[in-house]
């Protein structure tokens, strides 16, 4: 697949569709390396608790390219999605362009055309050249935590990736920022403040703490006891808040029984999702959980080391090429009882004997296998987690039967 950062061609495709991205409801920005989507599912989640109309678009999908769009009443149905697809490949009349281009300007038209309160856009790579970043009048922009990954296209530190992060970042719009490492807020910063708009930051004007079975929220506007995310992890609280800080901080907020109706209700797919039905299931030992998790990078791994700890569980573990493999391996290894590693079907990926090695390298009882079907006929633990990659995740959730919808 071509991946060519830049804006021209998505540009020039709006124009010859009368420009369908300056008509879309009130824009919700959201740009990161990890949690991404699970803020866009929370922001989601408690407006549409409040009665709110929300479309959102977002990338990658799991199992159907419906997922990345979705109106005020559902994700787009099959036939506007080839009319729309249709009209977009009709407009761009053979001209230079990629799949994430034609796409994100499919879903502008498609949100121009639906009537909604609020439009919800992740970004796909990066920010600064995102095709996404067209959006030039927005509501807000958030960006959760920046980490390592996509390091061949944003940069090979920290600094240099929340440079593209922040990219998303215009002048008068709200910017709300997740906790970062002092290298990336730092560049956050000096963005939010050349572009002269207010910057609001998580740990220093909001908290987010664990409280017994739920949280605690603050902010300037007072102190809300929260029930836990329905999304499992402790990291989902920091997706949370970072959320609800905007919605606060914009005077769009639900009244706090609404916030509470939407954290229980949220979903996110291949999120510390449990597998609760399907042939793969049934390869277990009766009364084994199973878990899937699309995390890719060592940010992730690290969240999800941290959700994990205390619990050994078998990680089958299939990771694209270019995603760094030992490291994710390296943290995760105080959860993983073994490791199976296995190739990720269709997909470059890392050759499952070199996971192997990884992981034995780590001490890790690891082994190879061929498919995932027979990594998990191997696993023996009373806990199995399916992780390392989203594109490996949707084989999963297709195999289940747990199609997002």
């Amino acid at each position: 697949m071509l991946i060519d950062l830049s804006l021209g061609r998505t540009q020039r495709l709006l124009a010859a569709l009368g420009n369908p991205h300056l008509k879309l409801p009130p824009v919700l920005h959201v740009a990161g390396t990890n949690g991404k989507g699970s803020t866009v599912a929370h922001l989601r989640a408690m407006l549409e608790a409040d009665g709110k109309r929300v479309q959102t678009y977002i990338s990658p999908h799991l199992v159907r390219f419906h997922e990345r769009i979705r109106l005020s009443d559902g994700l787009i149905s099959e036939d506007r999605l080839v009319d729309i697809l249709n009209r977009c490949e009709a407009a761009n009349d053979g001209q230079p362009i990629t799949f994430f281009e034609i796409t994100t300007v499919a879903g502008f038209l498609a949100f121009a055309e639906d009537e909604a309160d609020y439009c919800i856009v992740e970004v796909g790579l990066g920010g600064r050249y995102d095709s996404t970043n067209v959006l030039e009048r927005k509501l807000a922009a958030l960006i959760t935590p920046i980490g390592l990954d996509h390091q061949s296209f944003l940069g090979d530190t920290i600094a240099r990736i929340a440079g593209e992060k922040a990219g998303i970042i215009r002048r008068d719009t709200p910017v709300f920022s997740a906790a970062q490492e002092p290298a990336a807020l730092a560049v956050i910063e000096a963005e939010a403040a050349g572009a002269a708009t207010p910057l609001k930051v998580g740990g220093r004007d909001w908290t987010a703490l664990a409280d017994g079975d739920g949280w605690t929220f603050a902010d300037a506007a007072g102190t809300l006891r929260l029930p836990m995310p329905a999304l499992a992890g402790a990291h989902q609280i920091g997706n949370a808040a970072l959320a609800l800080a905007a919605l606060r901080s914009l005077g769009i907020a639900p009244s706090p029984d609404r916030i509470e109706a939407g954290l229980r209700s949220v979903t996110w797919p291949a999120r510390m999702q449990p597998i609760t039905r399907g042939p793969l299931l049934d390869l277990l030992r009766p009364g084994t959980r199973l878990w899937l998790d699309g995390g890719h990078n060592p940010h992730a791994a690290a969240a999800l080391a941290h959700a994990l700890a205390g619990r050994k569980l078998d990680l089958v573990l299939g990771m694209l090429e270019g995603k760094d493999a030992a490291e994710c391996l390296r943290l995760l290894a105080p959860v993983a009882a073994s490791v199976k590693a296995v190739p990720i079907a269709g997909e470059a990926c890392h050759d499952p004997g070199h996971l192997r090695d990884f992981a034995r390298g780590f001490g890790l009882e690891a082994a190879a296998f061929p498919d995932v079907p027979s990594a998990l006929r191997d696993c023996r633990s009373s806990e199995v987690l399916i992780c390392g990659s989203l594109y490996l995740a949707g084989q999963v959730l297709e195999a289940s039967g747990m199609i997002p919808d």
